[in-house]
């Protein structure tokens, strides 16, 4: 496969049993030397959905890129654009990381 071009779901789970939140994205991801490139955009454009997606963004970037077969991978979303479009690497860091998120009261 040199290209894929499709709608996935880019899921955020709080724990490997609370998903917290689901955004559906088109995506493009191409073969590179060495790996993979993709960028994507919101299939939605409602205002609460790119507000939920800046939120878990800032809270941790990590997602699980899931395809319509179910198949899944862990990437890193680098939003452009006010959150509408991004980018994703693949996260390479532990299964088991730590979100610390403070609110101001």
């Amino acid at each position: 496969m040199d290209r894929f071009e499709g709608r996935c779901w880019l899921d955020w789970w709080a724990n490997s049993s609370t998903l917290l939140g689901s955004v559906e994205v088109a995506i493009v991801i191409a073969a590179v030397t060495g790996g993979w490139e993709a960028d994507g955009r919101l299939v939605s454009e409602s205002d609460e959905d790119r507000e939920a997606f800046a939120f878990l963004c800032e809270l941790n970037p990590v997602f699980t890129l899931r395809f319509e077969d179910e198949s899944v991978v862990a990437v890193t979303v680098h939003p452009t654009d006010g959150h509408c479009r991004f980018s994703l690497t693949e996260y390479t860091g532990p299964v088991q990381r730590s979100v610390v998120n403070r609110i101001a009261l």
